[in-house]
């Protein structure tokens, strides 16, 4: 099915677009250490421009880089001087050769942002308040901005507006949602001010509204501005739907042609970038209140849609005019172009871990992606031919060895696969059974498409020996064996109610009523829910000082908070000492079970690769089998290797 309404051309304002799919601003660490435009930037963009995006817009572009950046560790991208107009140019020659259309997000992040950004000044706000970021990481105080400081940032706001157009640019969206510096203005929750700028509706208003007045004047009434829209920000106190049309109405007669539907404050930013466990397109219904509310100005929803036939029935449904996918986009630029040619199951699924993009940017490390080794190096990743054809084996199934299968059978080898399962998918295969994990069975589901596609043979449900390969005469072979459960080293640890957790989640074993579950880890936590979907009782003991160290923040937040709702336990600090028929010792506390389930201890599978070292002309190691660790290691090793095959 290809999905029409999505990719119909439309316009925004006096823009023409393509067809209905834009990228909606991310920041992605990219920039120059000036706060330019680095190479990187603009080999990303074109990427995206030539996969078939209608636009696409850069995100994060600050236009008062003293105090205005957010606490992204790392280069950001500014547009406050005029010598960062030649790189914007570029970049945005770069996306027009492609036939896209691109804006830039302008942004001020007011309260929210660190010292390490702001030099250690104080930050600011509209009043003078504190902030918890996602409820539970306290910032630094912000006071409250003088109203010469605030006609200042408004000019700040229109003179970046003016560098864009003159750099080529086709719109500028102006950052009023997410809770930065005009969403604090607007918001009842952060507004607390007496003056012109504050109070009433209009006061709150007032500096959006002047910003945009202040930006048409240098830009002329032929230059689309867009709007970051705060129509929910999911708080008590903050601004709500019903309050969020208001001022879209307001907006819109400012003379904004277009919404981009936000929502969130730092208090509730796990809203900003829904992870796997969030609904899809779940900001829908505030699309169309959104919609209905304003007369010609269109409306642009997102978060969380990863699919074409999705985004069509958005349209459909009157909840959008223009469909943002972001991480779907880095995931697979070329969605557009596979959904236009009707190659849906050819789309490389976003699944919505956050671990390469979020999670990497947090920590000060330019975003990748989990299921796209390509992020952020466009410029060398490229898949050539091979100069010979190869005889390749892989052996394992999972994301490591399909992706290593995949690239080498792009490359134009012979490529078998041997999988001693009797279905593909390694640990990923497992990993995708807790709640909310349903999308690694979409990412599965492409690699099945892809290795058929490309003629990869498949040999399933047979343990490969190394005289099996020896009798082959591969020219390559890929180990990407992976590695198994393994005891526990504690008195009792191999009694007959202690089990592990990919047995539980296969569903190879029952627990009894009452269940510890040692490790608490992502795969305790995700097994703890599971269980607890069952009804079973059960606590969760870790020996670090906190459970889920090695999750993402985001995705850790709302599983968390689910634990506590349904009763699950968590226990730290707590080293197991000993299990016993009737429970866990651990720390000098007993914790009575009926079961134990095990959720540490992976041991790599080596066995195959060492009985193969030296007897192959070229031998590979992927994966689990070198070090267990995450899924995005897996598929860039897959990557990489079958590149240089």
């Amino acid at each position: 099915m290809i999905p029409t309404r999505l990719l119909e051309p439309t316009t925004i304002g006096p823009m023409q677009l393509r067809n209905r799919i834009a990228m909606p601003p991310m920041t992605m660490a990219y920039a120059s250490e000036t706060d330019g435009v680095s190479e990187t930037d603009i080999a990303y963009f074109a990427e995206r421009a030539r996969g078939g995006a209608g636009l696409i817009m850069v995100g994060g572009v600050c236009v008062e880089g003293r105090l205005g950046k957010l606490l992204v560790p790392g280069p950001l991208h500014c547009l406050d001087r005029d010598e960062q107009i030649e790189g914007f140019s570029r970049l945005a020659e770069a996306v027009h050769a492609h036939g896209a259309r691109i804006a830039v997000q302008l942004y001020h992040a007011g309260r929210q942002t660190s010292l390490d950004k702001t030099g250690g000044e104080q930050p600011v706000s509209a009043s003078e308040t504190d902030t918890l970021f996602m409820g539970v990481l306290p910032m630094p105080r912000a006071r409250a901005l003088s109203v010469a400081e605030i006609e200042a940032i408004e000019d700040a706001f229109a003179e970046a507006a003016r560098r864009a157009k003159q750099a080529g640019f086709d719109a500028v969206l102006i950052d009023g949602g997410a809770g930065y510096l005009i969403a604090q203005f607007m918001s009842p929750f952060v507004n607390r001010r007496t003056d012109a700028y504050g109070g009433s509706l209009e006061g709150r208003m007032r500096f959006p509204l002047r910003i945009l007045e202040k930006t048409r004047a240098r830009v002329g009434s032929d230059f689309p501005l867009l709007f970051d829209l705060p129509a929910d920000e999911f708080i008590d106190g903050g601004i709500r739907p019903s309050e969020a049309c208001v001022m879209a109405r307001m907006l819109e007669e400012a003379g904004v042609s277009a919404f981009r539907i936000h929502g969130a404050l730092y208090e509730t930013y796990q809203y900003v970038v829904p992870p796997a466990c969030v609904p899809r397109a779940v900001h829908a219904r505030l699309g169309r209140q959104i919609k209905e509310a304003v007369r010609q100005a269109k409306v642009m929803v997102g978060h969380r849609v990863n699919d074409p036939l999705l985004a069509e029935r958005l349209i459909e449904d009157g909840c959008a005019d223009v469909v943002l996918m972001g991480r779907a986009l880095i995931a697979d630029p070329e969605l557009p172009k596979k959904a236009a040619e009707g190659r849906l199951d050819e789309i490389r699924p976003c699944i919505a871990c956050n671990i390469g993009c979020v999670g990497r940017i947090v920590v000060g490390s330019p975003a990748t992606c989990t299921v796209n080794p390509a992020v952020g190096k466009e410029k060398e990743f490229v898949i050539e031919p091979a100069p010979r054809r190869k005889k390749v084996m892989v052996v394992g199934g999972g994301v490591g060895g399909m992706e290593a299968a995949r690239t080498s059978a792009l490359r134009g080898h012979e490529v078998v696969l041997a999988e001693k399962q009797g279905r593909l998918g390694g640990w990923a295969a497992i990993g995708c059974l807790p709640p909310h994990k349903e999308e690694i069975r979409e990412l599965l589901r492409y690699y099945e498409a892809q290795l058929a596609k490309l003629g990869v043979r498949l040999e399933l449900g047979k343990e490969v020996a190394a005289r099996d390969v020896l009798e082959r005469k591969p020219d390559a072979v890929v180990v990407a064996t992976g590695s198994s459960a393994s005891p526990i080293d504690v008195p009792g640890a191999q009694g007959a109610h202690v089990v592990f957790a990919a047995d539980v989640l296969a569903g190879n074993v029952e627990t009894g009523d009452r269940v510890v579950i040692v490790g608490g880890g992502q795969t305790g936590l995700e097994t703890a829910e599971f269980l607890a979907e069952k009804g079973r009782r059960v606590t969760v003991v870790e020996m670090l000082p906190e459970v889920g160290a090695d999750m993402e923040f985001i995705t850790k937040l709302f599983l968390l908070g689910r634990l506590a709702r349904s009763g699950v336990v968590t226990v730290t600090n707590r080293k197991v000492d000993a299990i016993t028929e009737k429970g866990v010792q651990a720390g000098g506390e007993f914790l009575e079970a009926d079961s134990v389930v095990v959720a540490v201890g992976l041991k790599p599978d080596r066995g195959l690769a060492e009985a193969l070292e030296g007897r192959v002309p070229e031998l590979y190691r992927i994966g689990d089998c070198v070090k267990p660790r995450k899924l995005l290691d897996a598929i860039h090793e897959g990557a990489r290797v079958g590149r240089a095959i």
